[in-house]
């Protein structure tokens, strides 16, 4: 990683004066991808960063920040990491914009515990900070938390596996995210809670990253593993796709159900072509627009956002099954994102 140049405290006073908080940050190479949005210098400035700029997700929850900014006259900066994991660029955003007087920072943070210190020294200084999609450790760390309940998201995919297996024994493959990872434990415990099974149940298991060509790989491995693999659960769609690849390339498509999460519109459409059995969408504008609304709502009457709010989660499958309520793929499309 290079090192981050840092800009004199008069260039950031200059940046902060005239409202250009996000050339700061993109000067400071804090991500690949930086803006401002919304009315003038007198607004209230708000900063979104995310892990990166790129992954669908995280472009969704940057237009929900930037249409509830202009909805609620604010002042959006935003930031993101060179990549998936890049904590120095996030720490770097945080410092850059806390210079440049936001009242409040959302954030999707890509290393839940290094990026803790950076958090408290803003929150000292007065800045609201809400962490969106993934916890912070502690959770306690942030103001609030805006997200997905991926324990329960993990359960709708898990009941709805367990119901579609209709009393078959179960062989399984869970395609993972990476060790200690916040996000993917609460999906892979959710899963087998749903489904009413242990990881003694699982008889191959693989990390992917999240990462569509990994998750081939994973499934490539799991079939050598454990050939009679009949059912996949998968961290999210790119890692579900990458399975289906393997098991079409093996003939096995059409008779190993694939679970996952994350309702992207690649994903739902998936679902609908019969790839993907169900998943569970997650709705990121809307992490993102309540965040904004809560930075606002702070700045005008000194109200705190504090807790965890479930921004809500929607299982979609066009094959419903009985005890499971979910929606088809209709309703999953017009709600998808990506």
């Amino acid at each position: 990683m290079s090192r981050t140049t840092r800009l004199s405290s008069s260039v950031l006073r200059a940046a902060a004066i005239t409202g250009v908080a996000a050339l700061t940050l993109t000067a400071c190479g804090s991500g690949s991808g930086s803006g401002s949005t919304g009315s003038g210098s007198g607004s209230v400035k708000v900063g979104l960063i995310t892990k990166t700029d790129t992954n669908p997700f995280f472009v969704k929850m940057k237009e929900g920040a930037e249409k509830a900014a202009k909805e609620n006259g604010a002042q959006l900066s935003t930031a993101a990491g060179k990549f998936d994991g890049d904590n120095a660029g996030q720490v770097t955003a945080i410092e850059n914009m806390v210079a440049a007087g936001v009242k409040g920072i959302l954030i999707t943070p890509s290393d839940s515990k290094a990026i803790v210190p950076a958090i408290q020294k803003a929150r000292a200084k007065g800045v609201l900070v809400i962490a969106l999609d993934t916890p912070t450790e502690p959770e306690s760390a942030v103001d609030a938390l805006f997200a997905t309940d991926n324990l329960k998201a993990g359960e709708l995919i898990g009941a709805y596996a367990k119901a579609a297996m209709k009393g078959r024994s179960a062989k399984i493959a869970a395609l993972d995210l990476a060790p200690g990872v916040s996000v993917g434990v609460q999906r892979h415990n959710g899963f087998l809670k749903g489904f009413g099974a242990t990881d003694k149940d699982v008889v191959c298991a693989q990390d992917t990253g999240g990462d569509q060509a990994k998750g081939q790989t994973a499934m490539e491995n799991c079939l050598q593993k454990a050939p009679g693999i009949n059912v996949v659960y998968t961290i999210n769609e790119p890692a579900a796709l990458g399975a289906y690849t393997a098991l079409k390339a093996k003939g096995r498509e059409k008779d190993v159900l694939i679970v996952s999460v994350d309702g992207g519109c690649s994903g739902t459409q998936a679902v609908k072509d019969g790839k993907i059995a169900a998943t569970s969408q997650q709705y990121p504008l809307k992490m993102a627009a309540e965040g904004v609304k809560a930075v606002v709502t702070y700045a005008k009457d000194g109200k705190k956002a504090s807790g965890y709010t479930d921004t809500g989660v929607t299982l979609i499958s066009d094959k419903a099954q009985s005890g499971v309520t979910s929606k088809n793929t209709a309703y999953g499309l017009e709600n998808c994102w990506g």
